[in-house]
């Protein structure tokens, strides 16, 4: 799954790969932020939540040159579920309520399944089954550090966001790759 670029990148691929990681590393910490502010009732919260849905409007704003308006916004909504229903996951987990943790779980994972079936729709170097391990693997792993965060592991909590941040990386790494290949960027 790791994606490798040659030693020789050219100026533009590389400003698609510092883009792409700017917005998962993005995508990763303001998820982090809002999950902080939940877990503790911080008066940001509106601030952090405003923040966070930015990202969706950034990724399509990347997507938008490659792939056209009507796919760029089929991925912002897309993502500003993934991040809505993540939202609902971690006030539903700080009341407490398993129910609903459940319910939005199994949201949260239909939620990924349609991303990475879009992705590889998009993008024939996209691998739907690599998309589908990095999505689950991203929400299994952001989940444990908001659970980390609520109850007070907060050790446990920052090296989970070490995980995550690594695996951000590494479907920043997979998207640049897709883009640069698929559209033969030099």
């Amino acid at each position: 799954m790791n994606q490798k670029f040659s030693s020789n990148l050219t100026c533009s691929q590389l400003e698609i790969s510092n883009t792409n990681r700017r917005l998962w590393i993005e995508h990763i910490m303001w998820t982090r932020m809002l999950m902080i502010s939940t877990a503790f009732s911080l008066p940001d919260l509106s601030f952090v939540t405003k923040r966070l849905l930015q990202n969706p409007v950034d990724f399509a704003k990347e997507f938008e040159p490659f792939y056209g308006k009507q796919i760029a916004m089929q991925l912002k909504q897309l993502f500003t579920d993934h991040l809505l229903i993540a939202a609902q996951l971690v006030n539903a987990a700080k009341e407490k309520n398993t129910a609903e943790v459940e319910k939005q779980r199994k949201i949260w994972v239909k939620n990924a399944e349609k991303i990475a079936t879009f992705l590889a729709s998009i993008n024939p170097y996209w691998s739907e089954c690599i998309w589908r391990k990095l999505l689950f693997s991203h929400l299994r792993m952001t989940e444990d550090e908001a659970v980390f965060i609520l109850t007070g592991q907060y050790e446990k909590g920052i090296k989970e966001y070490d995980a995550v941040q690594a695996e951000a990386l590494e479907m920043a790494d997979v998207m640049t790759c897709g883009i640069v290949r698929q559209f033969c960027i030099k």
